[in-house]
């Protein structure tokens, strides 16, 4: 047995795709069906095709699609620096639902609501401002 991908529905492609760049994900493979009218966007860290996640989005729209999206649970991803990480997220816009208080952890969501977890590569860092003062937002 061997991991595959993780799969999420976006409903808007363009936004979601941005926001997984943001996170230092790249487009590995896309699979468009004009058949199935829908589109399979493939995306992972830089070297690492072996782990990605799957965009998927229906060209017609997917009224089906969760309003929430919190039965899926999180995608995890470990950083090299989880304050610079955080940083260029909130400069982008990006929502830091649960700071790196802990210099260790950190959670934000995706235009789709999926929550990513960040984690420090390594031991945590030492605590540091604004972080460290910083409260939760929203869910996460």
């Amino acid at each position: 047995m061997r991991y595959l991908h993780t799969m999420v529905r976006v409903k808007d492609l363009d936004a979601s795709m941005a926001f997984y760049r943001l996170l230092g994900l790249e487009e590995v493979r896309r699979i468009d069906s004009d058949e199935g009218r829908f589109s399979l966007i493939f995306m992972a860290p830089p070297g690492q095709p072996e782990c990605p996640v799957e965009l998927t989005y229906n060209w017609d729209g997917d009224e089906g699609l969760p309003s929430d999206s919190r039965h899926f649970g999180h995608l995890a991803y470990e950083v090299d620096d989880i304050y610079a990480a955080c940083q260029h997220l909130m400069d982008n816009g990006v929502v830091i639902n649960r700071p790196p208080r802990d210099g260790r952890m950190a959670f934000v969501r995706s235009p789709d609501n999926i929550s990513v977890e960040l984690l420090q590569k390594g031991g945590a860092k030492a605590p540091a401002e604004p972080w460290a003062s910083m409260g939760n937002t929203g869910h996460w």
